[in-house]
This record gives structure tokens, sequence and C-alpha cells, in this order.
């Protein structure tokens, strides 16, 4: 399965550790465009000193682990497309360009299934498309929660219960299960 993944789902790290380790699983093939990219350090850049490069280089080694995974919006889909905002156009040509299954994003509003249905596209959120994997694959999922949890606990310096990261990452649904798995 092929996934556009939204810049609102790269910005947060550890929900884009969560997706991007599910990537690395071979669970799904993960898609973007250099717009999306660029978002996500513009965005790396309002942290403060220093986000913006750290950012840079973390979307450059993504870019070299999938060098395919870019791709560039048709100006033919995006003269012809329509979204509620016209500034996420960019993410469903893309999609479209990319021959992507689903677009993952948290802006539901912004991308109308009965759209993204007319150009043979999903819309998942990346709570329940994870949680989904899980079901798949929970050997895969839950390695790369122990991953994401064993980093995020190493840089805070802090414990990280599964259910409280992931509710953190907006992801309480994954969180839940993980918490659940954890205890079995």
């Amino acid at each position: 399965m092929k996934v556009l993944i939204d810049a609102c789902v790269l910005y947060p790290t550890v929900m884009r550790e969560m997706v991007i380790g599910a990537a690395r699983a071979g669970l799904f093939t993960p898609l973007w465009s250099p717009r999306i990219l660029e978002e996500w350090a513009r965005a790396a850049a309002k942290l403060g000193p220093g986000q913006e490069g750290l950012a840079r280089g973390e979307i450059a080694a993504l870019e070299a682990d999938w060098p395919r995974a870019s791709v560039a919006p048709r100006a033919a889909d995006m003269g012809r497309l329509h979204l509620p905002d016209e500034n996420d156009i960019h993410v469903l040509a893309a999609a479209i360009a990319g021959s992507a299954d689903a677009i993952m994003t948290l802006n539901t509003k912004d991308f109308p299934r009965h759209v993204l249905g007319e150009e043979g596209l999903a819309r998942v959120v990346p709570d329940l498309f994870l949680l989904s994997l899980l079901g798949e694959d929970e050997a895969a999922m839950v390695g790369v929660a122990a991953h994401v949890r064993g980093e995020a606990e190493r840089l805070s310096g802090e414990t990280w219960p599964f259910r409280k990261l992931m509710k953190k990452a907006r992801l309480p649904r994954l969180g839940k299960a993980l918490e659940a798995h954890d205890r079995a």
C-alpha cells in the first residue's frame, strides 16, 4: 500500500517516528512531495534556533532511504482539483501523481472522503492506520513502538509508558493497544 504522508503527520516527532518506523518495517510504502517536506522544515524552524537544521537533516535521511518517495504534483492536476483549503491541493495532486492508495493526515475536514474517493484515494488518520498495522503485524509494530519509546526515554530522561507517550503524540488508540500488549 502506498500512502502519501501530509506534513502535519511528519512534523510531530513521535508520530513521525511511529509512521516512518512502520514504513521501515515494510508495512507500507511512504510518499511525500518536496513541498510537504519544506512545510515540515518551516514548522520546525518556529521551535527555535537549530530546529530547522535538525529537520532538514532528518529530511535528507528520509530522502536517502526512500529516493522514490518524493513525488511532484502535476500542473494539470493542480488546476483541476478542488478542496476546502486550496493550500492542500498540492497534497492531493502529489498523491495522484504518486499513485497513492491513501493520504495520511490529521486534517480530515480539509480532505473530504468523497473528493478523495473520486480520485481512487482513501483518507487515513495516523492513530487508526497504525492501529490497523498493529493488528496485521503485531511483532513489527511492537518493535517499532519499543524503539520509539526507547528513544523518547533516552532523549527526555523520563520513563514513558506506551499509553502516555502515544496519547501525547495524538495516537491514543494505538497507545491503549500497546499498553494492553505490554501488560500481557
